[in-house]
């Protein structure tokens, strides 16, 4: 990689096609037929979108998916149309600069459920442990350990809700929402999905430690859609770094909330721009997560 990397903090200057949403990270705009998404280098963390940009992190969030969504593409159909920026014509008005930023995606009706699965307790998960001893309704034996893993992955989900956080309820309260068979179906897929994401990943040295999922309709058939095993979606941590009862360093924007944490922001009001020394380091994460998750390095 060369040392300078221009960050993406929005596409819409170099898209000419119609802004549907703008989210944290992606901006979905409408190609007639079909969405095209963009995946920029915005960062947030704690509810706050951050500056700067981190450079690469969009080109990392897209490729990873991809990666992904072929691989999972026979147990589980899904959105991807494809990633190639030449196919887009003079939509795109500076190719080279989004060519690894873009997917071109089926529409499909998004069913306002979020997937989540845990193999490993931690992280919300824990702290509804620690209060309640169940997470999302499931009753948890006494005495397990912080990080300790499950003998089964568990499917615990939450209502998407676009506005403030996603509402984690009970698989009950999903099968009110969704019905029943929609429900198992989702729960089901989910859990295959993690299983097959989790060996993969251990051959990798690297610990699949949860992960979140998102589907949609299309002609009444489910497929998954958004992203998939990427580290704004799913908790990557190196095995190397495995311990019980402590806070374990995942894979991903960690520099950014450490460096949060640790800084007298008052966590009411919007952070000062990051310095550049966890900029890097954050993009150094993105970049090492590619190379040991799929072998290749970013160009």
């Amino acid at each position: 990689m060369g040392a300078q990397v221009q960050a993406l903090s929005t596409a819409v200057d170099y898209v000419k096609a119609p802004l549907v949403y703008k989210g944290k990270v992606r901006e979905l705009y409408d190609l007639g037929e079909h969405f095209l998404i963009v995946v920029t280098d915005r960062i947030s963390a704690f509810d706050y979108v951050l500056d700067p940009a981190v450079p690469d992190k969009g080109n990392v969030l897209n490729r990873l998916s991809a990666f992904w969504f072929d691989r999972t593409k026979d147990m589980m159909p899904n959105h991807v149309v494809h990633t190639d920026v030449s196919l887009l014509g003079d939509t795109i008005t500076a190719p080279e600069l989004l060519k690894n930023r873009i997917m071109v995606t089926r529409k499909a009706e998004r069913i306002d459920i979020e997937c989540v699965v845990r193999g490993y307790i931690t992280g919300n998960g824990w702290r509804q442990y620690e209060k309640t001893q169940a997470i999302n309704g499931i009753a948890l034996p006494e005495g397990l350990r912080k990080n300790e893993r499950f003998p089964e992955p568990i499917f615990t989900p939450a209502a998407k809700n676009d506005v403030g956080h996603d509402e984690d309820i009970s698989f009950e309260r999903m099968v009110e929402m969704v019905g029943e068979e929609l429900a198992i179906e989702l729960r089901d897929r989910s859990l295959e999905l993690y299983k097959f994401a989790h060996a993969y990943c251990k051959e990798r040295g690297i610990i699949l430690a949860d992960c979140k999922f998102e589907f949609g309709l299309i002609d009444g058939k489910v497929i998954l859609i958004d992203e998939i095993f990427t580290p704004d979606s799913s908790r990557f941590w190196s095995e190397g770094n495995y311990a019980y009862d402590v806070e374990i360093d995942s894979m991903d924007k960690e520099p950014v909330r450490t460096y949060l944490l640790g800084s007298d922001w008052d966590r009411d009001s919007r952070p000062d721009p990051l310095p550049e020394v966890v900029v890097t380091a954050t993009t150094a994460r993105y970049r090492e997560i590619y190379r040991r998750l799929t072998g290749g390095e970013l160009s």
